[in-house]
């Protein structure tokens, strides 16, 4: 029976501390992430930012242990979906700014002979910057390769019942015993420039659709927090970037407690385990906020297996 693959795709983090500058070298030159229309220009604004950023960003992941959570958890949760799909089905990943590149995973994939390769994005939802970025390395890779497996891809996945369960579990496993209504929930999103969204990047419309189906799904499971927000956060440089920020959020929020949710990630990584759970939480603080809590992402939790097989099964 021919084998067929599926390949998680991410976009990935340092290993350790010497692949930081690797991975804003990869990240800040791609095309999808600074889209001047001049590779030469380009090159020097991502080498400037590099730059700029490397030892700041070393000294964040030093902290997070000196490498990021983002392929640790990847990694098990290839290992899970593997020994629910069997041995007929070729699990992998590959990440887009770090290794394992697209590259290396196709090698390995054309060894084994596999006729269909079943590409999933683990990003929620759809951006010009994450899936469509992660989708065209990919492809472009399996291109040189000279392979002739079928690719097959999805594009979102926001909608999906059993994910969205998944997030719900991941809330509650946070309040625990708690009242809700003591509480404020902030789903929080990835910022993207402004710029972006205005060239037809459908990212904020699937994240606003995404907290209003979150809605209904706490409502139905009575999950009656005091209110639900939507925030963006990660912003850098000058340019407009969507709104509201997080921290324009917490600083509107009257509850004295929030739960923040982190809508854009399915794993967790740098943005979560030390944006959102540092620095964010010295922000709340400051701001007089007596219960601040940032749930964990589905990461290689049952029901995102779960989740992963019935894309599959929908790919089919």
């Amino acid at each position: 029976m021919a084998k067929e693959a599926v390949v998680l795709l991410n976009m990935g983090g340092p290993n350790n501390l010497e692949e930081v500058e690797m991975f804003l070298k990869n990240m800040f030159n791609d095309k999808n992430i600074l889209t001047m229309k001049s590779n030469l220009l380009r090159k020097f604004i991502a080498g400037m930012i590099t730059f700029s950023r490397t030892e700041s960003s070393q000294e964040i992941y030093r902290q997070l242990g000196g490498k990021s959570p983002l392929v640790g958890h990847t990694q098990s949760l290839v290992e899970k979906l593997q020994k629910r799909l069997g041995e007929d089905v070729v699990v992998d990943f590959a990440m887009r700014y770090t290794p394992p590149f697209a590259p290396e995973v196709i090698q390995r994939l054309n060894t084994k002979e596999v006729e269909k390769i079943y590409l999933i994005p683990l990003y929620p939802q759809y951006s010009t910057t994450t899936t469509k970025s992660s989708l065209e390395d990919f492809e472009e890779a399996y291109h040189d390769s000279k392979g002739d497996a079928v690719l097959v891809e999805i594009k979102h996945f926001f909608e999906n019942t059993t994910y969205n369960k998944a997030i719900l579990q991941r809330i509650k496993e946070k309040m625990g015993e708690d009242n809700y209504n003591d509480f404020d929930i902030i789903f929080s999103a990835h910022g993207l420039p402004q710029k972006i969204v205005d060239a037809g990047d459908v990212y904020q419309r699937h994240v606003e659709r995404h907290v209003e189906i979150l809605k209904g799904m706490l409502q139905e499971e009575d999950m009656d927090f005091h209110d639900v927000h939507l925030a963006y956060q990660s912003k850098v440089g000058p340019m407009q970037w969507l709104t509201p920020s997080l921290e324009d959020k917490l600083k509107s929020v009257r509850n004295r407690g929030v739960v923040i949710f982190p809508l854009a990630f399915t794993i967790d990584n740098s943005e979560t385990d030390f944006e959102l759970e540092v620095e964010y939480r010295e922000i709340a603080e400051d701001f007089g906020f007596k219960e601040y809590r940032v749930c964990r992402c589905p990461n290689d939790s049952d029901l995102f297996v779960d989740t992963l097989c019935e894309l599959y099964e929908k790919m089919k």
